[in-house]
């Protein structure tokens, strides 16, 4: 197991009404509690580069009435991987215990890009843990779309081993903290001007804190690799697409860089059962971007799930 850091961050999630806490998961695992009392619990889940972060556009609105949380999966946010598999396999496991141990009592999901991906794999493995499912821009095959140019090629060289570290660590030590949020934001959102300030300063200060971690590179290259991997494998991924039964409302960007707009109706055709809502205009992370459309279709649903 690697050394813990050093330094400890300070406490960003105050700022959105959020209690950082943390439970021993084979290592620590931080999480917020956004607070709200009433129905399922809602388990916030973060995409690959994410954390808990991500969830502070909504989170605050959704806990007036239900009690949410998000978790930092290892590898990401404020909870570093300290030697654990940081796979999307593994954390769909972590992320089962996190339910079992934190919460003991079936959830709603609610995930976006990678964290999709997981609360699928959660879904169709222990489904007795998740009473519904919202998939926000979740990860997804592009099944013959053209892919991004910049993002395809990213992904390609994240996939060879050496390759990907090498980019990673000259990418780290070439920009600074603010550069590299503000280069994600250019690929997650349709139009930066849509970023909260608040929530990039809080980004750049988390960025720097994980800068200090003995290897961060390691712990997203084998999420990443993971992620791809599944991708990859689409029969299987299709066939857990189709068979889900728990209710699933899916909300996509029409300009996701990452994951087309195509993959997502191919998705939704794979299962009709499920609910839709395309965003036109935005992109990745339409939690962030947008975060009101978001609740105006993910609020009603929660409802329905009652």
């Amino acid at each position: 197991m690697s050394t813990r850091p050093t330094t400890a961050p300070l406490d960003l999630a105050s700022t959105w009404g959020g209690t950082s806490r943390s439970i021993d998961l084979d290592g620590p695992v931080h999480w917020v509690d956004f607070g709200g009392t009433d129905g399922p619990p809602v388990v916030l889940v973060h995409g690959l580069g994410g954390s808990y972060l991500n969830w502070v556009g909504i989170a605050p609105a959704l806990a007036e009435q239900r009690r949410v949380v998000a978790i930092d999966l290892p590898g990401f946010g404020l909870t570093p991987a300290l030697g654990r598999d940081t796979s999307v396999n593994h954390n769909a496991a972590l992320l089962s215990r996190f339910v079992h141990e934190v919460l003991g009592e079936p959830v709603v999901l609610v995930g976006n890009s990678m964290g999709g991906m997981i609360s699928l794999l959660l879904a169709d493995r222990r489904p007795e843990q998740v009473v519904g499912l919202a998939l926000i821009d979740p990860a997804l095959p592009n099944a013959g779309a053209r892919p991004d140019p910049q993002v395809a090629a990213t992904f390609a060289m994240y996939a060879v081993p050496r390759v990907g570290e090498f980019v990673l660590t000259r990418y780290t030590s070439r920009f600074s903290d603010r550069q590299r949020v503000h280069g994600t934001l250019a690929l997650c959102f349709a139009d930066t001007t849509r970023a909260d300030p608040t929530v990039t300063e809080a980004s750049v200060e988390l960025a720097a804190w994980r800068r200090s971690l003995p290897s961060p590179e390691a712990e997203f290259l084998g999420a990443a690799r993971s992620l791809l991997r599944m991708l990859r494998g689409r029969r299987d991924y299709d066939r857990i697409i189709r068979e889900v039964d728990r209710p699933v409302l899916l909300v996509h960007g029409t300009r996701d860089r990452l994951v087309p707009i195509s993959a997502a109706r191919r998705a939704a055709r794979l299962n009709p059962e499920w609910q839709t809502a395309f965003l036109d205009g935005v992109g990745h992370t339409p939690q962030l971007e947008v975060p009101q459309q978001v609740l105006g279709h993910l609020g009603p649903w929660l409802d329905s799930l009652a």
